[in-house]
């Protein structure tokens, strides 16, 4: 078994019990003879920040696309906020904020004036509260000083963060966001992680697909991964990453003490840099330091030690699974 398909098989987390603002079964989509999602099986708690991770051609945008209607499964069924799609997409899709494939406006008229055109077909703004709504999007995004600008003037990253205002123009259960850094510099990023946890903050459910590991490892409670159509695994991010055999890092000068230490307990360790890494094998982390003291090795500090999202990643795609 690869390390890819022993961390799929050990650490899916089910969560079928919980209350989920998605919900998959069995979704597929073909085009003709290519598959581009097969059957997958998927929940998304409600509350949870989902990072939909996957190579180029994964079927990340069209598992979005079907999960908001925009395009009809080949099989299988889709439930968001508890309803079924596309049955009854008009009674929940106005619950739910979207940025897909980038954002779509008229090239002639202002960010503001395609704003207000969006408010105005939003169910669930009343037309009094338009004006209002867009300046607060408008700033929640910093778009507030360029609101006038005809959007064939504005930048890349500035019509990611007009379509990310259009999202967001009314309080939503469930926003999905594909790529919504795509275009922003350093700053915009850093926006964005800051609506992310607002939302997370206030109870609403995201599912942000993007290629940015960094990003996602900074926002994201919990992780999908998908590699030639199919979820390769999914759960919370945290338990995803402590998935391998644990280990704990021991910050100590006293590299070649230790490692000798633990070698005559016949305890698996290597040097690493400040320090050693040692295998919790038929040992616990607290027997670990009381045996490097014993030996008088100086111990500064002991964490568990966890793969990055880029090394799981890598583990989850690249073999043969």
């Amino acid at each position: 078994m690869t390390a890819g398909s022993a961390i799929a098989s050990t650490m899916r987390v089910d969560e079928a019990t919980a209350a989920a603002a998605i919900r998959v079964r069995g979704l597929r989509k073909t085009f003709g003879h290519t598959v581009a999602v097969a059957a997958v099986d998927l929940d998304v708690p409600a509350g949870a920040v989902l990072g939909m991770l996957g190579p180029n051609g994964s079927g990340k945008t069209t598992m979005i696309r079907m999960l908001l209607a925009l395009s009809r499964p080949t099989a299988g069924s889709v439930e968001l906020l508890g309803s079924p799609v596309p049955s009854d997409a008009g009674q929940v899709l106005p619950h739910v904020g979207a940025l897909v494939e980038g954002p779509g406006f008229h090239p002639f008229l202002s960010g503001r004036e395609n704003l207000r055109r969006a408010a105005a077909a939003e169910p669930l703004l009343a037309t009094a509260a338009v004006p209002g709504a867009v300046d607060d999007a408008l700033a929640r995004v910093g778009l507030s000083a360029a609101a006038g600008r005809r959007y064939r003037a504005y930048s890349m990253g500035m019509k990611q963060r007009l379509g990310l205002a259009a999202a967001l123009l009314v309080p939503r259960r469930l926003v999905v966001l594909d790529e919504p850094t795509n275009g922003l510099d350093p700053a915009g990023t850093r926006e964005v992680r800051r609506i992310v946890a607002e939302l997370h903050g206030a109870g609403t459910t995201v599912l942000v697909s993007s290629h940015l590991l960094a990003e996602v490892e900074a926002t994201c409670t919990h992780v999908a991964v998908l590699a030639e159509g199919s979820l390769i695994t999914s759960g919370p991010l945290a338990a995803l990453l402590d998935g391998d055999a644990p280990l704990l890092d021991v910050a100590t000068p006293d590299v070649e003490s230790a490692l000798d230490a633990l070698c005559s307990e016949s305890v698996g360790a290597s040097a690493v840099p400040g320090g050693v890494r040692v295998e919790l094998i038929g040992i616990d982390a607290a027997s670990v330091v009381a045996s490097l003291v014993r030996a008088g090795v100086a111990v500064h500090e002991a964490r568990r030690a966890r793969a990055g999202l880029d090394e799981l990643f890598a583990q989850l795609t690249e073999g043969d699974r």
